[in-house]
């Protein structure tokens, strides 16, 4: 008897798969069809799914709002940061490496491209005073809070006093 595995089916020998990929249906579809089975977390605003779209985490602290985004890749001077009004932009560039013609690419996953992305500032906001730092394929950007404007009671004038 050989080594290959034999099922039973209906009272006939059939052989088992030999190989782990017949076994496989999701590798099979996705080879054979280009099937992604993770298309439905793509966002769903990227006109292109090869865009370039940096993930942002935007949070708050008692002195200052910081936004960070990862930008492996990216290089300071193509980044920039801007404020208008009360308005925060941040766009940049992540340019493709060059491909050589005699490789072959089994998966390139990687994206490349220009992205902006735009923020609404707080009242409380200090739009003047922002400061960026790209560290790591990490931009963080801190924008801080303007001193906090302390309540100061307004006497009232009048004619009329309080009978005692």
């Amino acid at each position: 008897m050989s080594d290959i595995a034999v099922q039973k089916k209906n009272g006939r020998e059939v052989q088992a798969p030999s190989t782990r990929a017949e076994l496989e249906p999701y590798r099979l579809m996705r080879d054979l069809l280009r099937w992604d089975p993770f298309q439905e977390m793509r966002p769903l605003w990227a006109s292109d799914a090869s865009a370039f779209l940096p993930a942002f985490e935007v949070k708050e602290n008692k002195d200052s709002f910081v936004f960070k985004a990862d930008v492996p890749g990216v290089k300071e001077h193509d980044l920039e940061v801007t404020t208008t009004g009360n308005r925060l932009t941040i766009s940049g560039k992540r340019e493709s490496e060059q491909e050589e013609q005699e490789d072959t690419y089994y998966a390139s996953e990687r994206s490349y491209g220009s992205f902006t992305r735009s923020f609404t500032l707080p009242e409380q906001a200090d739009a003047a005073h922002v400061k960026a730092e790209l560290k790591n394929g990490e931009l963080t950007v801190v924008v801080p809070k303007v001193a906090a404007a302390v309540a100061k009671r307004v006497p009232i004038s009048g004619g009329d006093k309080p009978k005692t």
